[in-house]
């Protein structure tokens, strides 16, 4: 096992994920119940396209324009149960890989839409846990979940096989 992975180590990952994942909570959450309308956001990315030293590459500010401000609705509600979920995830431990692939597109996202905030911060902690690997679920649900899962799914294969043959 690599230093990293062990149970000792685990231990600061799991701290790590942990504040990453109320982080995520804090946002997300104020978002679905206050109600969150991405359009001023993304207007102001697009405003920031221009002029000498833009905070926001033209390509992107393009995509902002042409699909996601139109779309302004769909990514409003994306974004908020997203970063819900993703909090959730991480606090618990479980489809932890899947919520820190989803945390860093996101705070992507924000950076390349002009937003420095806490972006670089969380994007960072998401990275480093991406790759511990295991260590980053070591002490959640992933754990026990993903060896049941890949248990139910190697049988199911099994069964599946015998009845085709």
């Amino acid at each position: 096992m690599k230093w990293w992975k062990t149970p000792q180590v685990a231990v600061l990952w799991t701290i790590l994920r942990i504040w990453l994942g109320i982080q995520w909570i804090n946002a997300g959450w104020h978002k679905v119940t206050d109600g969150f309308d991405a359009s001023g956001f993304m207007q102001f990315a697009i405003q920031n396209s221009t002029g000498d030293h833009p905070a926001v590459q033209g390509w992107y500010a393009a995509f902002l324009e042409n699909f996601a401000l139109p779309n302004a609705e769909l990514f409003s509600t994306l974004v908020a149960y997203g970063e819900l979920l993703v909090g959730l995830g991480l606090i618990l431990g479980a489809a932890t890989i899947p919520a820190l692939l989803a945390g860093a597109f996101m705070n992507l996202n924000f950076m390349l839409a002009g937003t420095t905030s806490t972006n670089p911060i969380l994007y960072t902690a998401a990275i480093i846990l991406l790759f511990t690997g295991s260590g980053a679920y070591f002490w959640g649900v992933d754990r026990f979940a993903i060896p049941y899962i890949k248990n139910r799914l190697g049988k199911g294969g099994q069964e599946i096989n015998k009845q085709t043959a």
